[in-house]
């Protein structure tokens, strides 16, 4: 049901742990793989399921995850010893929001004021797919803020994050209330610039 590629011909014994049946796959017992799958496959669909909520995509989404486990696998490049389901269940969240932002499904940002490229991170009624949104696009705004110059990024950071007013801005910084409203101004453009260089979708 769950997934049509990997179908187990061979007994593991069921006492083995994650770590266990990892390294026998990676030593070259392709089974190993097969009963990891079983074993977890309830656990990783239902995460997926609950997000898509269309039992086609989830079954997509599902095989992509474990594509993608066997082809880190084989390439020896898994380090996550002893946390086998969060690393998986990581490469899933990570394929849901690659399948949302291919569906043009992410939260838009419209510049009409603003404030709007941050209004998903203040929206108190969010489901669970668009909270699971919120936090990518969270860190995505996070980590292209740290592209901006360091005036523009501490104003933006005080005003947005820490929700303090321009004056309050303008006594801890030390500039006019006029400097940091520009500063601040400044920031916003960059911050779309760089969104636009780095073609970030972070559209509905």
């Amino acid at each position: 049901m769950y997934c049509k590629l990997f179908k187990s011909t061979v007994m593991i014994k069921k006492e083995s742990t994650d770590a266990q049946l990892v390294s026998a796959y990676m030593n070259g017992n392709e089974q190993a793989i097969s009963e990891l799958i079983t074993r977890h496959k309830q656990k990783i669909y239902s995460f997926i399921y609950s997000k898509v909520f269309n039992r086609d995509i989830s079954e997509d989404i599902f095989q992509d995850t474990f594509i993608k486990v066997i082809k880190t696998l084989k390439r020896g490049a898994y380090n996550e010893e002893g946390k086998f389901i969060p690393w998986v269940m990581r490469i899933s969240h990570n394929l849901v929001i690659d399948h949302f932002r291919k569906n043009n499904r992410m939260p838009k940002f419209e510049n009409n004021t603003d404030f709007n490229i941050f209004s998903v991170l203040h929206d108190g009624s969010l489901n669970a797919e668009k909270s699971m949104i919120k936090k990518q696009v969270e860190g995505d705004l996070k980590k292209i803020i740290q592209e901006l110059p360091d005036d523009q990024k501490e104003v933006l950071l005080m005003r947005i994050y820490k929700e303090m007013s321009f004056k309050d801005i303008s006594e801890k910084t030390g500039v006019s209330i006029n400097t940091a409203l520009g500063r601040m101004r400044y920031a916003l453009i960059n911050l779309r610039k760089v969104i636009d260089k780095h073609n970030i979708v972070l559209t509905n």
